[in-house]
């Protein structure tokens, strides 16, 4: 079962991130930013307790009489949003677009359902329950956002401006990034899983797509000319750490469309990357599944599978591995 600590840091004057420190299925990074008696969340934990402790840890550093007051979701995937619930009266700012990814994704109650009634000898249940048990959303309504957008969207925290764009379908179909330009950091959301020599990550998982468009937001990211990159997930990056994940994400899109044009079905496809070893210090390579599916979906013109589905084949993948590698 994965374990949850997180490290609370400066990394740019009035922006902090709130990073866990163990990679894994729903341990997702954090900012906030604050100046001029204003303050701003990037993202959300995932379920109350995380997100009472990063509310705790901003207190700390905040000017006295300063709350959050905004809360900016790159995405909506539960594990960036559902952790809202602890400042009810901030307003939650996405894109028009994230509401589609809202009604596809189970509710935080339909979830917590799902560990309590899931078989935990079955594949699904015990992949649900060994990476996602940790949780708790039995207290946790929905996030309804308060204000969405498409394009660009600029706002003020105190002096520092604060760019965020929406992006075309990519992880999933409402992302966007935030920039902070006076600070040269950007928070990428999911369309960036971090990982490093010294601290590697975990292979992304994309639900939208295509990978094409994913490619093209690193590469936005990279025009901005941020120094300072927060993924969605893992360590902070360089510049020279983002190109390299451009360069994994062209290697699984070509992959995928060589084995596409070569009639192999998706799952003999993931499968066939994930023997590669290209990236062997990456986690749940189960996850290929889903992104190479993804891409599957495009080049074939058919439409998302609900998302237990999706979950359970790659369950299903996983426990094989695990009795390949037994």
């Amino acid at each position: 079962m994965t374990t949850r600590s997180a490290h609370f840091h400066s990394i740019a004057d009035g922006v902090y991130a709130w990073q866990p420190q163990q990679r894994g299925w729903g341990l997702a990074n954090c900012g906030l930013v604050t100046d001029g008696g204003r303050a701003l969340w990037i993202d959300t934990p995932y379920d109350r307790t995380l997100a009472g402790e990063f509310l705790q840890r901003t207190r700390t550093v905040l000017a006295p009489g300063t709350e959050v007051d905004r809360i900016v979701v790159t995405h909506a995937n539960g594990d960036h949003m559902w952790g809202a619930g602890v400042l009810p009266d901030a307003e939650v700012i996405t894109t028009h677009e994230a509401l589609h990814h809202i009604a596809y994704e189970p509710t935080p109650e339909q979830q917590h359902a799902l560990l309590q009634n899931l078989d935990k000898d079955g594949d699904t249940g015990s992949y649900l329950h060994e990476h996602f048990g940790c949780f708790n959303w039995a207290d946790t309504p929905p996030v309804v956002p308060d204000t969405v957008f498409t394009g660009e969207l600029e706002l003020r925290v105190g002096s520092i401006p604060v760019r965020i764009s929406s992006l075309p379908p990519a992880h999933t179909s409402g992302d966007l990034t935030v920039h902070l330009p006076t600070r040269s950091t950007v928070f990428t959301g999911d369309v960036v899983f971090g990982s490093t020599a010294e601290r590697p990550g975990d292979h992304p998982v994309h639900w939208a797509g295509p990978l094409g468009n994913v490619i093209d937001a690193v590469e936005r990211l990279l025009d901005t000319g941020a120094e300072t990159i927060v993924p969605g997930h893992g360590p902070l990056l360089t510049r020279a750490d983002l190109r390299a994940h451009a360069g994994y994400l062209r290697y699984v899109r070509d992959r995928a469309h060589a084995l596409h044009a070569a009639g192999r079905t998706a799952a003999e496809a993931a499968q066939i990357v994930i023997d590669e070893a290209r990236y062997p210090e990456l986690g749940l390579p189960e996850r290929l599944l889903v992104t190479i599916g993804t891409e599957y979906r495009h080049l074939d013109g058919t439409e998302p599978p609900a998302m237990l589905e999706v979950v359970g084949r790659m369950a299903h993948l996983a426990r094989q591995r695990e009795a390949r590698t037994a």
